[in-house]
């Protein structure tokens, strides 16, 4: 049994990485060959995942968190010159203790400061991933920093999530509770993004709400808004790999409606299906369902997680044998 073995990050808990060796680890004790595919989709550890399969250089610049201090960001230019960011590295909810997260005065200026270094490093194109923010500014803090794009340089932008700028499912709405606002500053970011008019003619495009209203922010400097799976699966030449192995297994910490809108595991269960490989999808916490979908939910104790799927990579090996 030859097993692809391609976790995103379990938020948190587990690394891309960490999680796919614990797979391969326990395909390998049950009896298969492993290999391992970490994947992601502009959030965390997107350009580990870039560097890990395809090389580049680390490099490190000064810029301000959310709140204004000065912090160190990194950011990989990859062989072929093409510089990858971040928005976490230097306006990431975790760069915030619990009790700071307040989307009503976090900026994104410092992703402008890191994108603005990035800028005089000389890149052949850039690519944004904006997942993972603690911010909801529409990127006003950013483009605040650094006016427009030069347009010589491609803008890729990888959303993880097709939210619109506005509304219900839009970026204040949905996000920012996850962040740290009250129903009342809720109200007041929407307000806030709606009153934006440079964000006004981007509000309804599919991505526009990542990253806290980035997505828009991105387009109007021109930027390409794309589905960051699909993206970061095509330049790991996922295809030419799953069609090799017998089956794929991926997932995260939280399987959901939103895993198949963006983010990196639905994409993979969509091409899975697509060129007809059988595909697991695995969660720490799960809440989605269907017959079309092969799911294997693991027991939910984040101090567990990589037990938990070394068990499930030596499950799915050991029965091919039976």
């Amino acid at each position: 049994m030859r097993i692809l073995a391609c976790p995103d990050s379990l938020k948190g808990v587990l690394g891309q990485v960490e999680a796919a060796a614990a797979l391969a680890e326990g395909v390998r004790r049950g009896g298969g060959e492993a290999h391992e595919l970490p994947i992601a989709d502009g959030g965390e550890g997107t350009a580990l995942v870039l560097h890990r399969a395809l090389g580049g250089e680390w490099r490190t610049v000064r810029a301000s968190d959310p709140l204004g201090r000065t912090i160190d960001a990194e950011y990989l230019v990859l062989p072929d010159g093409t510089a990858v960011v971040e928005s976490a590295a230097a306006a990431g909810l975790g760069l915030l203790a619990v009790e700071e997260r307040d989307p009503l005065v976090a900026s994104s200026a410092g992703l402008g400061e890191l994108l603005a270094a990035v800028l005089a490093g000389g890149p052949s194109a850039v690519l944004v991933g904006i997942g993972g923010t603690a911010t909801v500014d529409g990127g006003v803090g950013m483009r605040g920093v650094i006016g427009g794009w030069p347009a010589e340089v491609p803008l890729r932008i990888a959303c993880d999530v097709q939210n619109p700028l506005l509304g219900e499912r839009g970026a204040a709405r949905v996000f920012g509770p996850q962040k740290g606002a009250t129903p009342e500053a809720v109200e007041e970011l929407e307000r806030r993004l709606a009153a934006d008019a440079g964000l006004a003619p981007f509000a309804a495009l599919v991505g526009a709400g990542a990253g806290g209203g980035l997505g828009a922010a991105f387009a109007s400097l021109g930027g390409a808004l794309i589905e960051g799976g699909d993206l970061v699966l095509d330049t790991l030449g996922f295809d030419a790999r799953a069609v090799e192995v017998d089956l794929v297994v991926t997932g995260e910490g939280k399987l959901d409606q939103t895993t198949l809108e963006g983010k990196a595991p639905g994409s993979v269960w969509r091409r899975c299906r697509d060129i007809g490989v059988p595909c697991v999808l695995f969660g720490g916490l799960v809440d989605l369902a269907g017959p079309e979908f092969d799911i294997r939910p693991l027991s939910g104790d984040p101090s567990q997680a990589a037990a938990d799927l070394v068990a499930l990579g030596e499950a799915l090996a050991a029965a091919s044998h039976r």
